[in-house]
């Protein structure tokens, strides 16, 4: 996990990760590489501190309807029970939707968006260095 910054792109299906990102994430996120067990209690030791990561997720509804309305099950389960519980602390999340009907230019528009971050997010990291 030598990445300074992980990104993670993919579409909500039903409510959830697609099954091959959460294939990847459990064949990928185990001890000792991500986390170990603490040996004297049941607590966690996350290796990925001083990371950082970007969730963008497409959706075929507004973003704002998955966020509050369904409480965002994939990009919590990514950010609180993975990204976090294994040490990455700082994670932004997006969403783009509703993918579904959208016009070119709106899909235009989010690609421009999704530019913008990656810039930030590139700034914000050789700033560190």
């Amino acid at each position: 996990m030598a990445a300074d910054h992980h990104v993670w792109v993919f579409p909500v299906w039903l409510g959830g990760l697609p099954a091959i990102t959460k294939g990847f994430i459990d064949r990928i996120f185990l001890p000792p590489m991500a986390f170990r067990y603490d040996d004297k209690s049941n607590r966690i030791r996350g290796h990925l501190q001083n990371k950082t990561a970007r969730i963008v997720t497409t959706l075929d509804q507004s973003g704002w309807t998955y966020k509050w309305y369904f409480g965002e099950p994939s990009t919590w389960q990514l950010k609180q029970a993975t990204l976090q519980f294994c040490g990455i602390k700082k994670v932004k999340t997006n969403y783009m939707g509703s993918i579904r009907g959208s016009s070119a230019a709106q899909r235009e528009k989010w690609l421009q968006h999704l530019v913008k971050m990656a810039q930030q997010d590139g700034h914000s990291l050789s700033v560190k260095v």
